[in-house]
């Protein structure tokens, strides 16, 4: 094109001259030569002969040929280059996500105590999402830019050396500066992520764990902490666009005083030497400018790859990592025949993210095969890690485990793992139906199968009573289920798999008695014939075991049956001697056993297992036809699916309008302007420099030298001029737009945030607002809204000044040619506006997709634990990769039907984007809770006293608006007396507890507190005089003491208040043995405590609360019971002058209180005092005596 652009130039010098010089009359044209009138040769000074009879018209045709021609060929090329680019884009994307999550998958659980599960989803899409902007078209630009560099310096070299190597010696500056650039970007975007991971990880464990956010009213201090990590981030990002439009001013400018340079060197060159004509110089001009052009753009290519690189190298570290254990390894060895003795050899072992604290010392003991043998001893003894050594999570630091005389880590781990069925205290089930659950304990059972389990875990019964029955969705977690149904499915769960090897972690603690009676029967005949290791706190349920091991400080202290080590007098003897004194003397004799057990609360934090999940799932790849298709499920049930449910959702979004979005950013106004004003002199710059060339023309045709000397020189000032203008210029819009972009992106992400804790608990039970999908959402929704504004809106306001300024020169100089190619420009609008409307469509379906892929990849690394005991990697890994499968079509649908459409709209792709994300997020900003948690809404008195009345209260979860949880509540209780709720699991407990926290509104009745009702009473006051403890308490991933301070979000907690609630907890003790005391990290969800130790913190937290109402969910359930008496005491000492609802298991804890009231089906069938039920011999008085069902 510059060679056809050359010989163009050198017709239109010609042409000029002979018009020049045909003016004066004396001269005249003939035989394409000048000649005087009076027939001699017209010679200028230099003795040249000047030709003429340049015919312009069939030239300027020829031309017209050749650039039409040109047109064609990019036209194709241009799509090639783009369609194949993105496609292999798309392909190594969608690999790469999948190696991630496979890799992540095969991960040993020792590296997940050291890595966020928030941090991880965040890389998972904020992460690869900038590797795929840098290897998709951005790459066959920069190949593009840079062949044009290449190609542009060849046309300068053959056509004048020179002059091209004058220009060459100035190069290096861009160079330089283009790779320093580059670097420091770099490591700006690499801080940039790491603190977006970590924003991402807090909003994941906040949303994970709202029900305990909600009931400490945290939800302030969890927007300043999500707020600090953006402000970090915010940091970061700023200072990169400062960098990059120091580095683009930079490169303009030394390319503008280039021009200066060559311009001026070049017209030496014509003028003086005759080296060059002057469509040479301008070929060789243009051949440098379009060299020295790509080379600066080439540079945001560059800033691409340098994001790119930072999010792909923590991507690539964790491909490229060897698991110390590989469970998805073929490697070692399976057992042709297995007996199951178990023993450990001197293990010691302590947990990866705390490895100054020995858990295991030297362990040595065996478990026979055949045998039930059961783990005694307090909390935090080593007991559950044993368990976690067996199933291989983590290799000892030293000594061995064997099975049938084999160390367990030259044996095949999957294998390994599909000999054992694991029942834990806090199950975690999958976001999918009860059935798909079950089936996840052996794949390809029959319906029959799982019936006969369920019956075998006296599940069934209750199952069958639910209106989908086995189709059921459980919600994220089991969120909809109550504690016990949720651990009914998981024994039938771990039944269905008949291992051979059985682990018992607390497996009925959260049964009521008829149930726990039941299981336990069943437990006791499946342990028949088969290795069992049972770990239990009630005594009562493990007297029986084979062998007893006495656990203390992470050793074996004494092993025997429970006659000889009574006898003996040791670690055993002292907690069953503990636990008897607990029981009541009244009703000792009539069951010991019916104390050590009840009934079971829909936990309070309902969904808050191990992993902490609160809200109902939808069904991940689990689909209702699959699971029809695998388990027969008769044809008449029906089911409401994911899609049809998104569908409902995301009904009729209309892209926002762009003025919304720029509302949002109204306080960064004079960044804005200052942008835009650099934008705009960005913008004029280019008009400006087509001006200076059509002089640069202009100045060979005129025939006196010093003329056109004065008037080059004249130029070559304009075009520093230009240069230091656009060093200016370019820094300020680069400064400017990256200000304001990020202050919006942290607004919005905070705002966003903030939208979501200020939802009631309802919306999180909705299956499409999943920890995972609002996580996902936050993350990207926010970085694309700022896609249409910040600095898209530097570059819209850059190219309509360069329109409207080439259209004013363009109609100064020839308003005649400007119209003919303004009949081009629809053409250009149309192709604009047709690829947006298509890629806004794509962009709603990648969303979607993206959305439940997060959700999939959420679910899984929350439950790593349990996925890893059920051998389900594999599931989770073809899950989540048949989730990529439709972003990963819609990709490559964009490519085929919106690329070739012109880069003139190329900010089209982020805009359309952007209207959406902003359109979903607007969508959340306005939504009103049905709840309002502001703490203006509402009543609040000075002397609240705690009266609590429960008046004809009918409830059903939004979620489950066909079964009737509670029906016709009737129950009050004054101020400081103590309320007892006993009952069958689901008879609605807990509920009465979310409606007491305001979670939820009844939806009929009412709950008066003080005597007024509760719709009236502003919600932070209410919760602030409400301190909990539930039987799986929530932990953040912070330190001791910060999480003792939660209970108290109104004001600064001291250290002393914190030491007072740890001693009241007797927890205070335990924390100054750990090296970091106060400041030692609970990990995730607390995972790297042990139960009781965890409960105790959860009390220590609601004691530093001092509320006037105190509700005790199950609050000592899993504590040892050395640790029960204790805390028992203390919570008795906190209960005095409160009023307070106990809901409990264990009988004995129960008989002081003032009211107990016996709950069956959502009502109260019977209250009163321990003694005078007991008198009436009715419901209470069975399930003391024979732990009957209450009905």
């Amino acid at each position: 094109m510059l060679v056809v652009f050359g010989q163009m130039t050198n017709t239109f010098v010609e042409y000029q001259l002979e018009i020049d010089t045909l003016q004066d009359p004396s001269k005249e044209c003939s035989n394409n030569t000048i000649y005087w009138k009076n027939g001699s040769i017209y010679e200028p000074a230099e003795n040249s002969t000047v030709y003429c009879g340049v015919d312009i018209e069939s030239k300027m045709t020829i031309f017209a040929y050749y650039y039409a021609g040109i047109g064609v060929v990019v036209l194709f090329t241009s799509y090639f280059q783009i369609f194949f680019w993105v496609s292999s884009a798309a392909r190594q994307i969608d690999r790469m996500r999948k190696a991630y999550f496979r890799k992540v998958m095969r991960m040993e659980i020792g590296w997940f105590d050291c890595n966020s599960v928030g941090e991880l989803n965040t890389r998972m899409t904020d992460g690869i999402n900038k590797i795929n902007n840098a290897i998709a078209d951005q790459v066959s630009t920069f190949i593009e830019r840079i062949s044009a560099f290449v190609g542009g310096f060849m046309v300068g070299f053959i056509g004048g050396w020179k002059l091209t190597m004058v220009v060459i010696a100035v190069s290096p500056l861009i160079g330089v500066a283009a790779g320093l650039m580059a670097v420091a970007v770099s490591r700006l975007t690499g801080r940039e992520l790491s603190s977006y991971a970590n924003a991402g990880a807090v909003a994941d464990e906040v949303l994970t764990s709202i029900r305990t956010v909600a009931a400490f009213g945290g939800e302030k201090k969890e927007t300043e902490r999500y707020d600090k990590n953006l402000e970090e981030a915010q940091t970061w990002g700023v200072k990169k666009g400062a960098v990059v439009g120091l580095f683009q001013g930079f490169m303009w400018s030394i390319i503008f005083f280039c021009y200066a340079l060559a311009f001026w060197y070049g017209s030496q060159l014509v003028i003086d030497t005759k080296e060059l004509t002057p469509g040479t110089l301008i070929q060789v001009f243009f051949g440098i400018l379009t060299a020295a052009m790509n080379l600066g753009q080439a540079s945001p290519c560059l800033e691409a790859f340098a994001s790119g690189r930072a999010s792909a190298k923590n991507i690539f570290d964790t491909i490229d990592r060897k698991p110390e254990m590989d469970c998805f390894s073929e490697e070692g060895q399976k057992l042709d025949k297995v007996k199951g003795d178990i023993e450990f050899h001197n293990v010691t072992f302590s947990y990866p993210s705390r490895p100054e604290v020995e858990i295991l010392n030297d362990l040595s003991m065996q478990v026979k095969a055949g045998e039930t043998t059961a783990f005694v001893g307090p909390s935090g003894s080593g007991k559950s890690t044993t368990i976690q050594l067996f199933q291989r999570f983590y290799d000892p630091k030293r000594g061995m485990v064997t099975l049938d005389g084999h160390d367990i880590r030259t044996l095949n781990t999957q294998w390994l793992r599909s000999l054992i069925g694991i029942v834990e205290q806090e199950p975690a089930l999958f976001a999918t139906t009860i059935a798909e659950n079950i089936k996840f304990g052996r794949p390809g059972v029959t319906m029959e199968d799982i019936i006969q389990a369920t019956k075998e875990a006296n599940a069934y019964n209750f199952i069958m009573a639910l209106p989908q029955k086995f189709a059921t969705m459980v919600g994220e977690g089991g969120g909809q289920m109550s504690g016990g149904q949720k651990q009914r499915i998981a024994i039938a769960r771990a039944l269905i798999r008949n291992p051979r090897i059985l682990l018992l972690d607390m497996a009925t603690s959260a049964l009521d008695n008829e149930s726990e009676a039941v299981v336990q029967e069943a437990l006791d005949k499946v342990r028949m014939g088969r290795t069992t290791i049972s770990i239990a706190h009630r005594l009562s349920t493990i007297k029986n075991a084979d062998i007893i091991i006495g656990f203390e400080h992470g050793q074996a202290v004494e092993r025997g049956t429970h006659t000889e080590l009574i006898e003996r007098q040791g670690v055993y003897f002292t907690l069953v001697t503990l636990q008897s004194q607990g029981t009541s003397n009244k009703s000792k004799d009539a069951n010991s056993e019916a104390h050590e057990d009840a009934i079971h609360l829909k936990s309070l934090s309902r969904t808050s297992s191990q992993r902490g999940s609160v809200r109902m799932r939808s069904e991940s790849k689990l689909s209702i036809h699959a699971l029809s298709e695998s388990l027969n499920i008769p044809s008449d049930y029906e089911f409401i699916t994911e899609k049809e449910l998104e569908d409902v959702a995301d009904e009729h979004v209309e892209p926002a309008p762009v003025a919304r979005i720029l509302k949002y950013n109204k306080p960064e106004w004079p960044y804005m302007l200052m942008g835009s004003i650099g934008a705009a002199i960005n913008g004029f710059v280019t008009p400006v420099y087509a001006l200076l060339f059509s002089q640069i023309l202009g100045t060979f045709s005129i025939a006196d030298l010093n003329q056109q000397r004065e008037q080059i020189n004249g130029i070559c000032v304009l075009f520093c001029i230009v240069a230091v203008a656009s060093f200016f210029s370019q820094f300020l819009q680069g400064y400017s737009f990256a200000k304001s972009g990020e202050l919006l992106t942290r607004r919005l992400r905070k705002v966003g945030f903030q939208a979501m804790l200020r939802q009631e608990i309802g919306f999180f039970d909705d299956p499409s607002n999943s920890p995972g999908a609002l996580t996902t959402r936050l993350a990207s929704d926010a970085s694309m809204v700022q896609g249409a504004t910040g600095s898209q809106i530097g570059m819209i306001v850059s190219s309509l000044t360069c329109i409207g300024a080439s259209f004013i020169i363009a109609f100064i100089y020839s308003w005649k040619l400007t119209l003919v190619i303004m009949c081009f420009l629809p053409l250009l609008g149309l192709s604009g506006a047709f690829q947006a409307k298509m890629l806004t469509g794509f962009a709603n379906e990648d969303r979607d997709s993206m959305e439940e892929a997060g959700q999939v990849s959420s679910e899984a690394l929350s439950n790593i634990r349990t996925i890893a005991g059920l051998n389900k990697e594999t599931f989770f890994v073809e899950s989540y990769e048949q989730k990529l499968e439709l972003p990963f079509r819609v990709i490559l649908a964009v490519v085929m039907s919106g690329t070739a459409m012109g880069k003139a709209s190329s900010f089209t792709p982020d805009y359309a984007k952007a209207k959406i994300a902003a359109a979903q997020f607007f969508k959340l900003l306005d939504r009103i809770p049905k709840i309002s948690t502001s703490h203006a809404v509402g009543e609040k008195w000075d002397n609240f006293k705690g009266e609590i009345q429960f008046l004809n209260c009918n409830f059903t979860y939004p979620t489950r608006p066909d079964v009737q949880v509670l029906n016709g509540l009737v129950v009050s209780v004054k101020p400081g007396q103590t309320l007892a709720f006993v009952g069958s699991s689901g008879c609605g407990k807990s509920t009465s507890v979310q409606l007491l926290e305001r979670f939820y509104d009844p939806d009929q009745g009412r709950v008066l507190i003080d005597g007024r009702p509760s719709q009236n009473v502003n919600v932070p006051f209410l919760r602030s005089q409400i301190g909990i403890v539930s039987q799986e308490p929530v932990l953040f991933d912070c330190s001791i003491a910060e999480n003792i301070q939660y209970g108290n979000n109104t004001c600064s907690v001291s250290m002393e208040e914190i030491v007072e609630a740890s001693k009241k907890a007797y927890l205070h003790d335990f924390v100054m043995t750990l090296p970091q005391k106060y400041e030692t990290q609970v990990g995730t969800q607390g995972s790297q405590l042990s139960r009781g130790q965890k409960q105790r913190i959860a009390i220590a937290r609601a004691i530093v609360r001092n509320p006037k109402i105190l509700l005790l969910d199950e609050a000592t359930s899993a504590l040892d019971t050395e640790s029960e008496q204790i805390v028992q005491s203390a919570l008795d000492e906190a209960r005095k002058g409160r009023t307070c609802i106990v809901i409990a298991h264990r009988l004995s804890t129960i008989q002081s209180a003032d009211i107990i009231a016996v709950m069956s089906n959502g009502a109260v069938i019977e209250q009163g005092t321990h003694d005078t039920l007991m008198a009436k011999k009715g419901a209470y008085f069975n399930l003391v005596t024979t732990g009957a069902p209450i009905s």
